[in-house]
């Protein structure tokens, strides 16, 4: 058997919730992959959360239950709220600092400073994170302490043999942080988390070891280069954010749900507008990562799984409505599912030279679901299920035959 990697990128709690839906999807219809037992796992930012539950053992589904379920029942649970904690601390200390910044300002601009460049300086009584990471980071430290886990890098590489590296971002020098690594495996995985998931605006960065971190993914999309240098000789890739394509047919326009669809994205305002460029963004500097990483690795294979670029879905979820949590865990499980029936004939070739197999009855069950289809959904399937898939499949690859035949 290969040495297998996994890689898991950012994207807040929706990006976290697409990722839960797809390790399902991907370990229940990859025959041989057991997303236990990799040679390696990288997190960055949301996606440090959950490598760190797979390399302590937690099972995708068990992360399902903890993440997406919300039953407070479950002994791994993880409230919604716990996120969304007002940081009291970080905004009192801002609000204490601002008579003093205000009067410095006041006294520049009696200077003869312009004004704009004197009221700059009340910048710095602005919170630089909305919420708090603390319950975060405690609750994480509580469910890494059960036995048969450890909140300790060094710990869970010798006794269960998982290799975890955690990336953030130091703020000052906007240096990686490589969590896990020699010389940054001392910090507990809880503090680790909580740095790399330090997004600015709505977490405050998180002190360690004299450093003040932030979210990883500010220097990089997936880090999969720790697990290449490593030896791995096919890593999967999750990247949650993608920059949505506006330009195909109707259906696939952006809406909420009963609004008409949005044919354009300036359409959408300003929130759609710095959505779009965010996840362009994310998206530009991950594939030069990947053109980097087959450059410098060229006998590695690297298998990204990410949202289709047409889906509004996704795109449109708030990153915070953890109301949606079900339906979106369920829609990304599906779409990956989708994914992997229309790829079917190239990803065989990949997965063999690695020992893994595609499990095609479990891909075709048009039944299989993430989470239990309610009463009022519960519909059977058409017998022309499996016929339309294979139709999809067969014209997706006859696409991809068309320009070498030309």
């Amino acid at each position: 058997m290969s040495r297998i990697g996994l890689a898991l990128a950012g994207g807040g709690p929706l990006g976290a919730v697409y990722e839960i839906g797809a390790l399902c999807a991907l370990e229940e219809s990859i025959e041989g992959l057991d997303l236990n037992a990799l040679d390696g796992y990288v997190g960055v930012s949301a996606g440090s959360f959950l490598a760190a539950g797979l390399a302590n053992g937690l099972t995708a589904r068990e992360l399902c239950a903890a993440f997406i379920d919300g039953d407070p029942r479950h002994p791994d649970h993880v409230p919604a709220a716990m996120f969304t904690r007002p940081a009291f601390g970080e905004v009192a200390s801002r609000l204490a600092a601002l008579p003093r910044l205000a009067g410095q300002a006041a006294w520049q601009a009696l200077r003869g400073r312009p004004w704009l460049t004197a009221l700059e300086s009340l910048g710095r009584g602005l919170p630089t994170g909305l919420f708090s990471h603390a319950p975060i980071e405690a609750r994480l430290a509580s469910l890494l302490s059960a036995p048969g886990r450890s909140d300790d890098f060094r710990t869970l590489a010798a006794e269960r043999g998982r290799r975890l590296v955690i990336v953030a971002t130091d703020l000052d020098s906007g240096e990686a942080v490589p969590f896990g690594q020699p010389g940054f495996d001392h910090v507990p995985i809880s503090r680790a988390v909580a740095a790399s998931a330090a997004l600015p605006g709505l977490f405050p960065p998180v002190a360690v070891d004299g450093r003040w971190c932030v979210d990883g993914a500010l220097k990089k999309t997936l880090h999969a280069s720790v697990l290449l240098d490593g030896g791995a000789e096919l890593v999967l890739c999750l990247n949650p954010l993608v920059p949505f394509d506006a330009t195909h047919a109707p259906r696939h326009r952006v809406g909420a749900a009963g609004e008409p669809p949005i044919p354009r994205i300036v359409d959408g305002g300003l929130p759609v507008v710095l959505s779009q460029t965010f996840r362009s963004l994310i998206h530009s500097r991950l594939e030069l990562g990947l053109k980097g990483y087959g450059a410098s690795h060229p006998q590695a294979d690297l298998l990204l799984f990410e949202p289709d670029h047409r889906d509004p879905a996704l795109f449109l979820a708030n990153v915070f409505a953890y109301g949606q949590r079900r339906a979106l865990a369920e829609h990304a499980y599906q779409a990956t599912r989708a994914d992997l029936r229309k790829r079917r004939s190239a990803l065989r070739p990949v997965l063999a030279r690695h020992g893994l197999v595609l499990a095609d009855d479990t891909l075709d069950d048009p039944f299989r679901r993430l989470l239990p289809r309610r009463r009022r959904d519960r519909a059977a399937a058409s017998p022309a299920t499996r016929t339309l898939q294979r139709l999809d499949e067969v014209l997706d690859d006859l696409a991809r035959a068309l320009p070498a035949v030309r």
